[in-house]
């Protein structure tokens, strides 16, 4: 009579820990991205990409990128936000970081920092895979990639519909949404 008891109690003691939430850690920490669309839970990796990872994070600690926006959106490959504001002024940011080899793939739901074509070039802005993007993974010195530092664990959705935008061009700049899609904050979850 007392094990049922007693192992309904281990069960309920256990649920929580199955969680995603539950299995961020120091290394694993997780954030949420709410925009106007809805928002996106990602869990990062500071163990393949600790300094981008620190980077980010102290964006997010910032409040950066309130009021930020997705402001490239190419439904098959990214949507890309994180440096620009609705009227595509960009944000003043802090000094780039260097490139980092994660080992991580640019895969569907990954996150990774957006950079110019100078491979130590990135700051602030970042882009979420729609499909697996091999062309973008870390290769050598001379196909240097862009670093993921992690994945989409819910909220693939909104990514999705933020993709399916319609877009257009304003000024120099080419496949940005016809409507913004603004970024209403980026808070840790642990």
């Amino acid at each position: 009579m007392l094990k049922p008891l007693l192992r309904g109690c281990l069960l309920a003691l256990a649920l929580p820990l199955l969680s995603p939430l539950a299995l961020a850690d120091a290394d694993h920490p997780h954030v949420e991205i709410m925009t106007g669309q809805g928002n996106i839970e990602l869990e990062l990796d500071a163990t393949a990409a600790p300094n981008t990872v620190e980077n980010f994070l102290r964006y997010v600690e910032d409040d950066f990128y309130q009021g930020t926006v997705f402001h490239r959106v190419i439904d098959g490959f990214m949507i890309q936000g994180g440096g620009m504001t609705a009227d595509m002024a960009t944000k003043e940011t802090h000094d780039p970081i260097a490139l980092e080899e994660s080992g991580l793939k640019n895969t569907r739901g990954t996150i990774a920092m957006a950079r110019t074509g100078q491979p130590d070039s990135a700051t602030s802005q970042f882009f979420i895979n729609l499909v697996d993007n091999q062309a973008l993974d870390y290769r050598n010195l001379y196909e240097p990639g862009y670093t993921v530092f992690g994945h989409v664990v819910s909220g693939m959705d909104v990514v999705d519909a933020i993709a399916g935008a319609p877009t257009t061009k304003k000024g120099p700049h080419a496949d940005v949404p016809r409507e913004p899609i603004t970024i209403e904050g980026v808070r840790r979850l642990d």
